[in-house]
């Protein structure tokens, strides 16, 4: 008798940080892995490090190279779920960034995993399966700094809501929605602009492997938006039901950021 055969999933901008964290967790679990990277030559080496069954150098952009992922990943078996990872974090007020900037964060962040949720909606056999969207806590409310990154998880929240509500309910959506991580991104930010010390407000950064374990535990469950911490997201819903409150609180909630910052080196 054959082996039973592993569940299959892609994970989109995997080569390193939260991509990578739940791609070697999910291979740890017995998942067959597919990971992808705008790097392709780091998506390979990944790939090599934590057994998953294969890479592929991946714009998700690209409308047309999700269905490529989609086919690589049949050759390994059914398709179980799909982790729409992949993001970019330029932050700065809106009228700070430049025209390029707008257009990098809309594509990559919102639009990419457009492609990805309609690439996996197709490619699900008949028992269904789970699309996890990587969004953030400053999708759901205000934060000064990184109005253009925020909008575009705001939208990865507001449209993993509605399409789980289009869909059967073998299909699973859903929105992860975690504090500040400690990753590339948030290191790649402006270490003394406010965005990054709204960000250390919470006290201490996630780190990849508290990210990547939430994101898996979604898998089977009909939890559509799920915040890491609970607590914080609390405190996000909140200040978007009283953003002029919220907005006179910034300056001290920077200023306790700030001394996190201080206090972590």
């Amino acid at each position: 008798m054959s082996a039973p055969s592993r569940p299959v999933a892609v994970v989109t901008g995997a080569a390193r940080g939260i991509g990578r964290a739940i791609a070697a967790t999910l291979v740890s679990r017995g998942w067959a892995v597919v990971v992808t990277d705008a790097d392709g030559a780091a998506a390979a080496a990944t790939a090599a490090q934590i057994g998953a069954v294969a890479s592929l150098a991946q714009d998700v952009r690209d409308a047309g190279s999700h269905g490529v992922v989609a086919a690589e990943a049949a050759q390994h078996g059914v398709l179980t779920a799909w982790f729409n990872n992949a993001g970019v974090g330029d932050d700065g007020s809106l009228a700070e960034l430049t025209e390029d900037q707008v257009r990098r964060l809309v594509d990559v962040n919102l639009l990419g995993m457009v492609w990805g949720m309609r690439a996996a909606l197709a490619a699900f056999g008949p028992a269904g399966g789970d699309i996890v969207n990587v969004a953030s806590l400053s999708g759901l409310g205000p934060v000064p700094g990184l109005s253009m990154y925020a909008a575009t998880k705001a939208g990865v929240v507001s449209l993993t809501q509605s399409v789980d509500a289009e869909t059967p309910r073998s299909v699973r959506l859903h929105a992860l929605c975690p504090d500040g991580v400690d990753t590339d991104l948030v290191g790649g930010m402006d270490q003394s602009g406010l965005a990054v010390a709204l960000i250390h407000s919470g006290g201490r950064l996630l780190i990849v492997s508290e990210v990547a374990d939430a994101a898996v535990a979604l898998v089977g469950t009909h939890r559509v938006v799920q915040t890491l911490p609970a607590w914080r997201g609390g405190l996000m819903r909140f200040s978007s039901l009283a953003p002029r409150v919220s907005a006179r609180l910034v300056g001290v909630v920077a200023a306790q950021g700030r001394r996190a910052m201080e206090r972590a080196r």
